[in-house]
């Protein structure tokens, strides 16, 4: 499971030039969720984001989560994080999850941020076109991944 975490002072996801999600200051989310991934890595990956220290405290020192701010999330499925370019000029999208299973993580996604911890969240349309409009705040964009632990607690 990968998510692309962006700061942003705001943004909005329109599906069909009709806006369905908008946030003021918060994060952006793009998730994309991989064959395999399972419901322990969206717990993970959620309470990673919840906590992220991304935001200034009074002395600008990014020390304030999301959690402590009580901001907005806007998350968007991208099962275009999924693809592998190592190699040729075209991204293959074999380890994508299938739309049914990426679907069921990606609500859990959002209901556990809503759930677990009390944040706003907002969305895209599941496996529609959309366009994404993000005022990112400072630019602070952060890669996040969340793979299966083997039996030995180790990454698989």
């Amino acid at each position: 499971m990968k998510a692309v975490v962006q700061r942003a002072k705001r943004a909005s996801v329109s599906v069909s030039g009709q806006i369905v999600g908008q946030i003021n200051s918060g994060l952006v989310v793009f998730l994309g969720v991989e064959q395999g991934d399972q419901a322990e890595q969206v717990r993970r990956l959620v309470k990673r984001v919840a906590h992220l220290r991304v935001f200034a405290d009074q002395d600008g020192k990014s020390n304030l989560s999301l959690i402590d701010l009580k901001g907005q999330v806007l998350v968007i499925s991208q099962f275009t994080l999924c693809a592998n370019t190592d190699s040729g000029r075209r991204p293959s999208f074999i380890r994508a999850a299938s739309p049914a299973e990426a679907n069921s993580l990606y609500q859990m996604f959002q209901l556990l941020l809503r759930e677990e911890y009390g944040l706003t969240v907002a969305s895209g349309e599941f496996g529609a076109m959309m366009e994404v409009e993000v005022l990112n705040d400072g630019p602070a964009t952060f890669i996040l991944e969340e793979r299966e632990k083997s039996k030995s607690g180790k990454l698989a």
